[in-house]
């Protein structure tokens, strides 16, 4: 496909006005590289409410009252539930419109082919939004890890901890499709969540070799459980290694003015070692980076921390692309395969009692 950018602002539609749009609306705000002309949602609640903050776009219970509308539509942020995705991306790149898609991506291999195909045929860009990918401290771990501060990189750790307790009020038809994701064995610590997690990985020290896991099941009540504890370890094609380990407390408060969810990163090199200590929620109250080197301990107290900036910079970054062109899209749809087959990786050898698997050989 070749792209060729706009010499205008885009016309951008937001399809599906839930709770992820407090988020993703951060990178349109009082951006000067989008117009926002259309608001889609089946909650007439939600599209009143939505359109407060865009007056003049118009509003549509569903996609295709809007492609019927022949109202001008560049780019569409899509926000529609994960088990929504396949159909409704091939939908919104059947209209002709470049679509900005909320992760995972899908549930499997053969869904994302057809998406695949369905943007090659359309002529128009898929990308899969990755927000952690523009989170300041992360991006500073990842100049920290190849300065060469750290020497040689050896190990990555990664710590998530879902707490029960704390955190802003999610709607229950949000939890209504996370539940039909868990009776397809897509749980919202490993699969939803987790994507984050593994993007990150790829994002820091790219491909992977083998994928050991062991996925464990708790339940919160009928039919709710949850993915965890949980244990995946993997090693990357340049011999770096890391682990990711996942707890459930559904009895502790975290402080959050998002998801109730602790997390962390270290990277270990021959010479020291960085940490990020927070990132969705506000558990350790150190500096939010740590980097020790040559016996010296140096902390990053000015880092943008606030969760929801990264979902601002990842919007601004695409709208900015548009516009541009210019430098690797992140992600693009073929970057989101590599998460997904990351993920179902790590199913495959749960499901095998924690056998090596490799991600590339994964059908």
């Amino acid at each position: 496909m070749t792209f060729v950018p706009y010499n205008r602002p885009v016309r951008a539609a937001f399809i599906g006005l839930g709770r992820i749009y407090d988020l993703n609306v951060r990178g349109y705000l009082g951006n000067p590289d989008v117009e926002v002309v259309a608001l889609v949602d089946p909650s007439p609640e939600r599209r009143e409410q939505r359109q407060q903050d865009w007056p003049d776009a118009v509003t549509f219970p569903s996609i295709g009252e809007l492609a019927a509308s022949g109202l001008e539509v560049d780019v569409v942020e899509s926000l529609l539930p994960a088990p929504l995705h396949v159909d409704g991306v091939i939908e919104l790149l059947g209209n002709g419109w470049h679509v900005n898609l909320q992760k995972p991506m899908c549930n499997d291999l053969a869904g994302a082919d057809r998406m695949l195909k369905a943007a090659e045929a359309s002529g128009k860009v898929l990308r899969v939004m990755e927000n952690y990918l523009f989170y300041q401290p992360l991006h500073r771990l990842k100049a920290v890890a190849e300065s060469g501060d750290l020497g040689q990189i050896s190990t990555y750790h990664m710590k998530m901890v879902g707490t029960g307790l704390g955190g802003w009020e999610v709607p229950w038809s949000s939890f209504e499709y996370q539940m039909e994701q868990m009776r397809l064995g897509r749980g919202i610590m490993v699969f939803d969540d987790g994507w984050h997690k593994l993007s990150t990985a790829l994002w820091l020290f790219g491909p992977i070799r083998e994928v050991r896991a062991w996925i464990g099941h708790t339940v919160i009540g009928d039919p709710i459980y949850l993915d965890a504890p949980t244990m995946i370890s993997w090693e990357h094609e340049n011999g770096v290694r890391g682990g990711w380990d996942i707890t459930v407390a559904p009895d502790m408060y975290l402080r959050s003015d998002y998801y109730t969810n602790d997390e962390r990163w270290e990277v270990t090199g021959s010479k020291g070692f960085a940490r990020v200590n927070r990132c969705t929620g506000r558990g350790i109250q150190q500096p939010v980076l740590e980097v020790y080197a040559d016996g010296e301990m140096r902390s990053y107290h000015a880092l943008d921390d606030d969760w929801a900036s990264s979902f601002r910079d990842s919007g601004r970054h695409w709208l900015r692309w548009l516009q541009t062109g210019d430098g690797p899209l992140q992600w693009s749809a073929e970057q989101a395969v590599d998460v997904l087959r990351f993920a179902l990786a790590a199913y495959e050898s749960s499901a095998a009692g924690g056998i090596g698997v490799d991600p590339r050989q994964v059908t």
